[in-house]
């Protein structure tokens, strides 16, 4: 499987460097504003969020700095957040099983719970019904932990919304400012995977696992800023081991990703002047779930082998090799 995702990488990156000499053919120049994409641009596109989402490497950043590089222009927020859905068909493809446990044994939990209420009703609140469902199914400590650490993101991805309207032009996406949030990442995912200790099973986790990995995700609203990887780093550093790090970061992510890219859909759809863009979408999208299964299968054995450590090296290195030669096509000063 990890030949595989390489290859998937290798093919990637070949039609990046493909599409843009289609690109330049066409005429197409360089610009630092909000550009949108072609079919073949998205399928790019959609190849790169799909090997780049669940790494520890920041995939808002590699949609913004790729296209850039290749004289595309930056295709926005909107398309970022949009493509992302098909992230999150692959995750709930592959974790399906993990999704379906999870809910029955919640509601299960909750169930039996009752039902002991209605055996003595007297001496069980609804409170207690709760209490005593939590104690008793890991499945329902897993989902409340879930639904916890989605508020934050959620909260200040609406605080972003009303207060920096114009985000896509916002200094926080320049390419300096992604290469710095990158690089500070990186060093925190190294010095979380040498001093982590790794104690804690998947069996352990739940609301606290939730509330300090959810407000991790909440940094990655910061382009540079990987969602996966500050919750991996989170999770390390509270001492959970990595698979099972990795694991509760996928099912963290599908409710933030997917409000995420069903708000921006709306905005596509409604949108007169953004409703050619919808084709497009459609098959970044796709092209993104498709790699975006290759990228969680090969990424799973690599982590629970303790394989971090140059994913993060590589996010280190991908702002000083990307940024320049984005910057110099941009026409952004160094």
């Amino acid at each position: 499987m990890k030949g595989k995702y390489w290859l998937a990488m290798a093919t990637g990156i070949g039609l990046a460097i493909a599409g843009g000499s289609l690109a330049r053919a066409a005429g197409l120049s360089a610009n630092t504003g909000v550009t949108q994409m072609n079919i073949w641009q998205a399928i790019v596109l959609g190849v790169v969020q799909g090997l780049t989402e669940f790494l520890p490497i920041s995939s808002t950043a590699h949609l913004k700095v790729i296209p850039v590089a290749l004289g595309w222009g930056d295709p926005g927020v909107g398309f970022t957040a949009v493509i992302q859905l098909g992230s999150i068909a692959a995750v709930l493809w592959y974790f399906w099983a993990d999704i379906q446990q999870i809910t029955v044994g919640a509601i299960a939990a909750l169930g039996r719970a009752y039902q002991q209420r209605e055996l003595t009703p007297s001496s069980r609140s609804l409170l207690a019904v709760g209490q005593v469902a939590f104690e008793d199914s890991q499945d329902l400590r897993i989902a409340v932990g879930i639904f916890l650490g989605t508020l934050p993101i959620v909260f200040f991805g609406l605080l972003i919304k009303i207060l920096v309207p114009d985000f896509d032009n916002s200094p926080l996406r320049s390419l300096p400012a992604i290469a710095i949030a990158s690089i500070i990442m990186s060093l925190l995912l190294g010095l979380a995977e040498k001093l982590g200790k790794r104690e804690l099973t998947y069996e352990k986790l739940g609301t606290k696992t939730g509330i300090f990995m959810g407000l991790a995700q909440s940094m990655a609203l910061v382009p540079g800023v990987s969602r996966s990887g500050s919750t991996l780093t989170a999770g390390l550093f509270m001492g959970i081991e990595r698979a099972a790090a990795a694991r509760f970061s996928f099912l963290l992510g599908i409710p933030a990703i997917t409000l995420a890219g069903l708000v921006e859909l709306k905005g596509v759809i409604t949108d007169p002047l953004l409703r050619g863009e919808i084709l497009p979408l459609a098959i970044g999208t796709i092209s993104a779930a498709i790699f975006s299964y290759g990228a969680i299968a090969a990424e799973i054995v690599p982590i629970a082998r303790g394989r971090i450590s140059p994913l993060s090296r590589g996010s280190v290195i991908t702002p000083f090799n990307s940024t320049k030669p984005a910057k110099v096509m941009a026409g952004i000063p160094n």
